[in-house]
C-alpha cells in the first residue's frame, strides 16, 4: 500500500500540470483577442504584410524580369545536383531578398549642396519641387511616397501637381505638405535654410555636369528614398539607352548649336546639356564664347553666323519655327539653315536628366547624321 501513494501522487501531479497548461492557452487566446494592445499588433502585421505585396508588384513592374537571368544563375551556383523546383524556389527567395536590401537600410545620412540630413525611416511624403528629380522619383518606384510636386512637374502623367513652385518656392506652401523629405534643383529663396529651422530633410538634386556624374545622382537619389534597385535598374536601362543613342551619331565633326532663346543664350559643353553633345563628338560653337564655364553663354547674331553650324537645335516651348530662324537677316547661309538642318526638341526632355534622355540624343542623333550626309 505505501508503495502505491509515490506512484499515485505523480499521476496526480501530471494531470494538474496539464489542466494548468491547458488554462494557460486559453487565457493567451483571450488575451489575444481582448487586448487592443494585442490587435493593433496583428493590423500593424497585416499592413506590413500588404506593404510587401505591394512591393513586390512594383519591383516587377520596375525590373521587367530583367534580373531573373542572374538570380537563376546564382541559384545553379549554390545548389548544384538540386532538382528544378528546388532551384526556382531558391531563385525566388533570393529576389525576395535582393529586394528587401534594395528597398535600403535605415537610418542613412544624406549628402548634398543642403548639408547632411540622417533619414531614420524611408520617407513617405516627399515634395518634390524639380521636374526632372520627380521624373526620377517615378521610374525608380518612388512615386507612392511622393505626396506634391512643382507645377512644371508634368510627367509621368499622374503626378500630384501643385502650384508650387520651385524656381520661387513659398517655404510655408512646402510646410503645408508635411512633408518628411524635399527634393529640389536649386536653393531659391533660401529654402534650405528655413526647411531646416524646422527639422525637415532637404535633398539638392542639381542637374549634372554631366552623364556620369547624372547616374551617380540617380543613385544617390535612390538612397535618400529607399528605392536602391530601383535607381540602379534607371541607371542600367538609361546606360544601355544612352550608348545605342550615342553609337547611333555619325563619326564626324559636325559643328552644333543650341539656341535657348530668342536673346541668343547657348548651352556650351561646360553644361549637361552641351555634355552631350560633346560625347557624340560635335564641335559646338558656344564653347569658345564659354569664357567663364558658366554652361550657358549668351552669343551674338554675328557669332553664330561666322561659326556657321550645321546643325541647330530648338526647343519647342520658344515662340518661333525653323521658319522664322530661316527669315532673319542673314541667316539664309548659315549650313544648318539652308540644309533644313533646324531641329526642334522636347524641352521637357531636352532639359531635364531623367529616364527620356536617350530620346533626345536619337533626335540629335539623326540630324547629325543627315548633316553629315549633306557635308560628305
Amino acid at each position: 500500500m505505501r508503495s502505491a501513494k509515490p506512484f499515485t501522487l505523480i499521476v496526480a501531479l501530471l494531470a494538474a500540470i496539464a489542466i494548468v497548461t491547458a488554462g494557460c492557452v486559453g487565457d493567451d487566446e483571450t488575451v489575444a483577442a481582448d487586448d487592443p494592445a494585442a490587435a493593433s499588433t496583428d493590423e500593424d502585421s497585416g499592413e506590413m504584410e500588404e506593404s510587401d505585396e505591394s512591393h513586390d508588384d512594383d519591383s516587377d513592374e520596375d525590373h521587367d524580369g530583367d534580373d531573373t537571368d542572374g538570380d537563376d544563375t546564382d541559384g545553379d551556383e549554390d545548389h548544384d545536383g538540386d532538382d528544378d523546383d528546388a532551384m526556382d524556389d531558391d531563385a525566388m527567395e533570393e529576389d525576395d531578398s535582393a529586394m528587401e536590401e534594395g528597398s535600403g537600410d535605415f537610418p542613412v545620412t544624406i549628402s548634398s549642396a543642403a548639408g547632411d540630413f540622417t533619414l531614420e525611416s524611408a520617407p513617405q511624403s516627399i515634395v518634390s519641387l524639380s521636374p526632372s528629380s520627380t521624373e526620377l522619383l517615378y521610374a525608380m518606384g518612388a512615386g507612392d511616397q511622393v505626396i506634391a510636386v512643382d507645377a512644371f512637374s508634368n510627367f509621368p502623367a499622374d503626378t500630384p501637381i501643385t502650384d508650387l513652385s520651385g524656381w520661387d518656392p513659398n517655404v510655408e506652401a512646402v510646410l503645408g505638405y508635411e512633408p518628411d523629405l524635399v527634393v529640389i534643383a536649386n536653393d531659391a529663396n533660401d529654402l534650405v535654410a528655413s526647411l531646416t529651422e524646422v527639422d525637415i530633410p532637404v535633398y539638392v538634386h542639381a542637374a549634372p555636369a554631366d552623364i556620369e556624374s547624372g547616374y551617380a545622382g540617380v543613385a544617390d537619389l535612390g538612397v535618400a528614398t529607399g528605392q536602391i534597385d530601383g535607381a540602379a535598374e534607371v541607371v542600367a536601362t538609361m546606360r544601355t539607352e544612352m550608348e545605342a543613342a550615342l553609337a547611333a551619331a555619325p563619326d564626324a565633326d559636325v559643328r552644333i548649336y543650341h539656341e535657348l532663346d530668342e536673346t541668343y543664350f547657348s548651352a556650351s559643353s561646360a553644361g549637361f546639356i552641351g555634355s552631350v553633345y560633346a560625347a557624340m563628338g560635335t564641335t559646338n560653337i558656344a564653347d569658345e564664347a564659354d569664357v567663364d564655364g558658366t554652361g550657358f553663354p549668351q552669343l551674338t547674331e554675328e557669332y553664330i553666323v561666322e561659326a556657321d553650324p550645321q546643325v541647330m537645335i530648338i526647343t519647342d516651348q520658344v515662340a518661333y519655327t525653323p521658319d522664322d530662324v530661316a527669315a532673319r537677316p542673314g541667316w539664309g547661309e548659315v549650313s544648318a539653315v539652308a540644309d533644313g538642318n533646324v531641329v526642334v526638341v522636347n524641352a521637357d526632355i531636352a532639359s531635364r536628366w531623367g529616364p527620356r534622355l536617350p530620346q533626345f540624343v536619337t533626335a540629335v542623333a539623326e540630324a547629325l547624321t543627315e548633316s553629315a550626309a549633306v557635308s560628305g
